[in-house]
């Protein structure tokens, strides 16, 4: 790791157990960082932060190092993991009914971020924290996906604009969450923004059948997930936000499947979706800061690439997650909008964008009545200089 770096010895030991395997040598260091150690209340809380707190725990367990730890920070950390076990059991309880679901709709499903690496990587140990279960499903059959779950009880956020039920299938990357019982779940039908669909079809149609619950579903190819994660990643990052749960879903992968990940496909399917300096920016920690090595074709694509501020800023994340304002909300909008295949699309997108429903107004301003709420329409219309900023 790069000792230049203005990180703290709490954040260094939270780096390094980000990840799932550790050799002799590695295992020395780290009890000699543990034994450092101060300030563990800062340590639990932003292993908390990352969503990390699962993995992070059970690392520390798997190395003999609980004894270093005072007891409230034990019991905090076990008590995340107990929450982790749990919550993905039920997620999965969950995901047998839609399963059940879509295969009766003969709906393909594919698994995205984090049940699909809790199922390929993570091996169903609840280390690999979720909020939401994320799936993939063909353009062409997400509004018949979506009827079916909402005929069998699951509810759908409520849509901004009415208009906007026009061009569902084609605004952002996946439909509005549909909920059950508290369970989320996000139907999404592309992941590489517009004019990348042949990856996007590449990620579906390459994905290879297996179970959960019993039911039929289907794991995404190594490869082309991982560069789908990076990209998930880095527009996390856009957002002004990085947890390094998506750092280590980076690292776990390449650890099972390095041999499929790292080939010359690889930077030809990143050329294809625009996303070399992407990629280099997020390969960069991975190998300084997580220790990875790389070919010397992968290094030298590296070092092309990289921005070099691209370190700082993850140490920026490191110290501060979540909860940054966004640094271009202009570019968002703009990347929307770019992303919404045909003009008239676009159009319906920004209208319905502008006249939202009084109902996301009064919940978007804070407004108890609908003749306040009114009042902030023409506020809306400043959204207008998002499209020439």
């Amino acid at each position: 790791m790069n000792d230049k770096l203005n990180i703290s010895i709490e954040e260094s030991l939270l780096l390094r157990l980000c990840r799932l395997d550790f050799d002799v040598e590695m295992k020395v260091m780290l009890q000699a960082i543990v034994e450092k150690v101060k300030d563990w209340q800062y340590f639990a809380t932003l292993a908390n932060s990352h969503g990390v707190a699962a993995l992070v725990y059970n690392n520390l367990g798997k190395l003999g190092f609980l004894r270093f730890i005072p007891d409230e920070t034990v019991a905090f950390l076990k008590n995340t993991q107990l929450l982790s076990i749990s919550r993905n059991a039920r997620f999965a309880d969950m995901m047998k009914e839609v399963l059940m679901l879509l295969n009766s709709e003969q709906v393909k499903t594919v698994l995205l971020k984090g049940m699909a690496l809790e199922h390929m990587v993570y091996e169903n140990r609840g280390l690999r924290q979720m909020s939401d279960v994320d799936v993939l499903v063909a353009r062409e059959d997400c509004i018949r996906a979506q009827n079916a779950l909402i005929f069998n009880g699951f509810t759908q956020l409520p849509l901004k604009s009415a208009i906007h039920k026009l061009i569902i299938p084609y605004t952002g990357k996946h439909l509005p969450t549909l909920i059950k019982n508290g369970f989320s779940i996000e139907l999404h039908h592309e992941l590489f923004g517009t004019g990348k669909n042949e990856l996007t079809k590449m990620f579906f149609d390459t994905s290879e059948e297996t179970e959960l619950a019993d039911e039929k579903v289907f794991i995404p190819r190594p490869q082309i997930f991982f560069l789908y994660l990076v990209k998930h990643l880095y527009l996390h990052e856009i957002k002004n936000e990085s947890q390094l749960r998506l750092y280590t879903d980076l690292v776990v992968l390449l650890g099972k499947f390095r041999e499929d990940i790292i080939n010359y496909d690889l930077l030809k399917y990143a050329n294809q979706a625009g996303m070399s300096e992407i990629l280099a920016c997020r390969l960069e920690p991975l190998r300084e800061l997580w220790g990875i090595s790389f070919p010397g074709w992968i290094n030298d694509f590296i070092d092309k690439w990289n921005d070099p501020t691209s370190i700082n800023k993850f140490v920026f994340f490191l110290k501060s997650p979540k909860n940054n304002l966004p640094l271009d909300q202009a570019w968002f909008y703009r990347n929307t909008l770019r992303d919404i295949p045909r003009f008239y699309r676009k159009v319906i997108f920004v209208i319905g964008d502008l006249f939202p429903t009084l109902t996301f107004m009064k919940k978007r301003y804070g407004c108890k009545t609908g003749w306040k709420a009114v009042l902030f329409y023409p506020h809306r219309l400043g959204k207008l200089l998002y499209l020439f900023r």
